[in-house]
């Protein structure tokens, strides 16, 4: 086993879920509040990357974090390094090609949050800030969970967008999946198995267990305002 291209992949996929938990949720709960006009388009905007290549748009990353695109030219005017071939470069292409793995599970569990709790969080005069924390955030458990295994989970699968932005540079941008692919292409089908089986077993025994957890969280929670 290739354990610093491990580290490396649990870490992207760490910081990746943390962001899209911080991203994802207001959008999220946005997305499941709001009745403007415009929701469809901005839902259809965070779907993209489910129907969507992973090269095109990892080719489209590119072009934006290249030195002629914008993110490129926003960090040389910063005075900071560049992004392609870089593990921060990694990151916001994860970010962008996970987010509906983030965002749906979270729509869906504040749209079904009994409104007439949160109104009634209101009514005793809690901020909407506080109900969001004390009301919605408990009742949409599942949904955090959610969220957050499918987005650290597609992180570590990922691999088309992954290796346009961040190449195959050993201890800066290869990831289990690239050094899988690198195994194959060598014909060294061993070492390919050796990463391949335990990331199979730990998906699987992962998503098992939050499936599990879901069912068992079916019910409502008692609050307390």
């Amino acid at each position: 086993m290739d354990w610093p291209v491990v580290w490396l992949t649990v870490r992207l996929a760490a910081v990746t879920t943390v962001l899209l938990l911080l991203v994802g949720t207001p959008l999220a709960y946005w997305l499941a509040t709001t009745r403007r006009p415009w929701r469809g388009a901005v839902e259809a905007l965070v779907a993209l990357p489910l129907v969507l290549p992973p090269t095109v748009l990892g080719f489209y990353l590119l072009l934006a974090m290249g030195p002629d695109g914008p993110l490129g030219a926003l960090t040389e005017a910063l005075g900071l390094n560049g992004l392609v071939f870089t593990f921060e470069g990694l990151v916001i292409a994860s970010v962008l090609h996970s987010l509906p793995f983030a965002v749906q599970p979270l729509a869906v569990a504040f749209a079904a949050v009994d409104r007439s709790l949160v109104e009634t969080s209101w009514s005793l005069g809690r901020s909407r800030t506080q109900t969001f924390f004390r009301v919605v955030v408990p009742l949409s458990a599942v949904g955090f969970l959610t969220g957050s295994v499918l987005s650290f989970a597609h992180t570590v699968g990922e691999f088309g967008v992954v290796l346009m932005v961040g190449g195959n540079i050993p201890g800066a941008t290869r990831t289990l999946s690239i050094a899988i692919y690198d195994r194959v292409q060598a014909l060294d089908y061993a070492a390919a198995q050796q990463m391949a089986l335990p990331l199979l077993v730990a998906s699987f025994l992962v998503l098992a267990a939050v499936y599990s957890l879901r069912r068992r969280w079916a019910q409502p929670w008692p609050i307390g305002f």
